[in-house]
């Protein structure tokens, strides 16, 4: 059985089977059939694969490419907090009334240790997202670059998976598991980060402090703009729901600037930051802006604080 054969998981609103693949060939015959078998069906389909495997099923498809809506998920996703509201979210709220196909493949192996987590608990947080949605999301998992910890993560946050045997269900599926497990405390700040406490009265020297060491650095300045409104959203939250006041320190590690913010408050929506904010509702916006900008967001709350880790890159993308 392949990716794209029919299964009793297809009667549900949403569909979220991991697709367990080696080599080209395998990914090719999940892939493309999953994608012909959705546009046969009229149903919308995206892709947002790494860029190899792009062009691997641009390639396969022909002219059918030009049906999908193909996206790199190498740039999409470098920040795994993006992809729910600026990939999947995006293509589903498009397209109201009917159902779509997506393929998302965030977890890959040059993925670093730092971005795993963010990807896991991603991967963990698109069945509450899209629960009750008329969506089918198939997840790639290459075997044979991929590390045992990684696959076994995919039985955690997929009901199904798809192997050679066919789609079964997952016995260790428990997505709240993962979100659980892998909010873990962050490492210290190197010692030559700079550090300061902001209150109301300090914010726009956090600010303008942040921008600064960012500047000497060596950061363009389409980053800096980007960096003002990050440490900008991020310290204000902490004033207005982190106990007035937080902590702010930031450097420069390979090419990138790093900053965190500590404060007393405590996240206890997983999903905030993740979802698009209704357009009439004010606020909410912070934390999904921060996620949109930056390449790597990293997250630990409790009901003693929260620590919010932000990497945003020194050059301006290309």
């Amino acid at each position: 059985m392949t990716a794209s054969d029919e299964t009793p998981s297809t009667a549900e609103s949403f569909v979220h089977p991991a697709y367990f693949y080696r080599g080209d060939e395998e990914y090719l015959h999940g892939t493309v059939g999953f994608i012909r078998e959705g546009l046969a069906h009229g149903e919308p389909v995206a892709v947002s694969v790494p860029t190899a495997n792009l062009e691997l099923i641009r390639a396969a498809l022909g002219a059918d490419a030009d049906a999908v809506h193909l996206l790199d998920m190498t740039v999409e996703g470098r920040n795994p907090a993006r992809i729910i509201p600026g990939v999947l979210r995006a293509f589903a709220d498009a397209h109201p009334g009917t159902r779509v196909r997506i393929i998302g493949e965030p977890i890959w192996a040059d993925r670093s240790p730092l971005e795993y987590p963010a990807c896991v608990q991603h991967e963990a947080l698109i069945n509450a997202a899209f629960a009750g949605r008329a969506v089918t999301i198939l997840c790639p998992y290459d075997l044979a670059t991929l590390s045992e910890r990684a696959i076994a993560d995919a039985f955690t946050t997929h009901p199904t998976v798809i192997e050679d045997s066919g789609e079964t269900l997952s016995g260790d599926y428990d997505p709240d598991r993962i979100v659980a497990e892998y909010n873990r405390p962050l490492p210290a700040p190197p010692a030559t980060a700079e550090t300061l406490a902001f209150d109301t009265a300090t914010l726009a020297t956090a600010r303008h402090s942040a921008v600064a060491y960012a500047r000497r650095g060596g950061m363009s300045e389409e980053r800096v703009t980007d960096l003002e409104l990050i440490v900008g959203e991020a310290t204000t939250n902490s004033v207005l729901h982190g106990g007035g006041q937080g902590v702010l320190a930031f450097w420069i590690e390979e090419s990138q600037f790093c900053c965190q913010i500590q404060d007393s408050g405590h996240i206890t929506n997983p999903l905030a930051g993740r979802l698009p904010a209704p357009l009439r509702r004010p606020g909410g916006r912070g934390l999904l802006l921060i996620n949109q900008l930056a390449d790597l967001v990293r997250l630990y709350t409790t009901a003693l604080g929260t620590t919010l880790r932000i990497h945003l890159p020194l050059a301006a993308a290309a």
